[in-house]
């Protein structure tokens, strides 16, 4: 019996130990959090404008597309480029899982129609699943900050648009976690290039014409590298916001299922400390009966 509390006492330490470093993890993701929230909300509105600029510019009449190479469209697909956002780190819920097990569904669909896939990665966790399951790695980055900038995203831009401009990949399309709230991240497979003119029904919510100086071919060819640029980096705000908000929730989740393990540890020891206090008691009772026994 002393040794079974000895043990449910050691168990004990060990799971507040736990509890304090959850405990500790999530206070850290939920400031990191906070600012990551930030900072895809204060980006979310130019990035969705810059698409839809872009978008108006690739539709106009006046625009080559053979003058922008990346708004050609290539049939038949023969390659496929795709650029999968996942974080460097686990403990983070089904957060890596969910946007690798869309990410492998985009996959076996492009395969499907006969096109090879080929994967530039951003973050260890997608890397490391490709290496294992489907070693299609074409390029790595990883240890991205928490405060990416252009200067971060600029050579993952840079090979995914010289891939696509030089022939390689005659598509490439991006995969990661979008962030809805705290409580909600969900995984987006979208078609990064060539891009994609709006729908007719959104096209007449536009503005009827914008005036470019010196021309709309101009403009295009001069900033349609950034605006491909902004989607990626914005990608990549969404990612880092969703895997903070996501960790912080399994953090406290763990928290949580530490204390409700702890309680119930305490009980089951108070258990078995109460039966060794009465047991004890019980053999000094029959030591004494069997002493008045032997007396008379």
């Amino acid at each position: 019996m002393a040794n079974l509390t000895r043990e449910i006492r050691r168990r004990i330490r060990s799971v507040k130990n736990i509890a304090q470093v959850t405990k500790a993890m999530e206070a850290v993701s939920a400031a990191k959090m906070r600012k990551a929230q930030q900072q895809v909300l204060a980006t979310r509105p130019y990035a969705e404008q810059a698409r839809e600029v872009l978008s108006y510019i690739s539709r106009l009449p006046s625009v080559d597309s053979e003058l922008s190479p990346l708004l050609n469209e290539r049939k038949p697909v023969r390659r496929v480029g795709l650029l999968l956002i996942t974080a460097d780190r686990g403990l983070a819920g089904g957060l890596n899982a969910s946007v690798i097990r869309e990410a492998a569904r985009s996959m076996r669909a492009w395969r499907a129609e006969g096109a090879d896939v080929q994967v530039v990665t951003i973050g260890k966790k997608g890397r490391d699943w490709l290496l294992r399951y489907d070693p299609v790695v074409h390029a790595e980055f990883t240890a991205f900050p928490d405060n990416p900038s252009a200067l971060h995203i600029g050579p993952v831009t840079r090979l995914v648009v010289n891939e696509f401009t030089s022939g390689f990949f005659d598509e490439v399309y991006i995969a990661y976690t979008h962030f809805t709230n705290t409580m909600r991240q969900e995984p987006k497979v979208e078609r990064l290039l060539p891009v994609t003119p709006p729908p007719k029904n959104k096209i007449s919510q536009m503005a009827p014409e914008y005036i470019f100086e010196p021309s709309p071919e101009a403009v295009l060819n001069r900033v349609l590298y950034g605006f491909v640029e902004v989607q990626v980096l914005q990608a990549v705000f969404e990612a880092i916001a969703s895997e903070h908000s996501a960790r912080m929730v399994a953090m406290r989740s763990a928290t949580d299922a530490a204390g409700e393990l702890i309680d119930t540890l305490t009980l089951v020891y108070n258990k078995a400390r109460q039966e060794g206090i009465t047991n004890e008691l019980m053999d000094i009772i029959g030591g004494s009966a069997a002493l008045e026994s032997a007396g008379d």
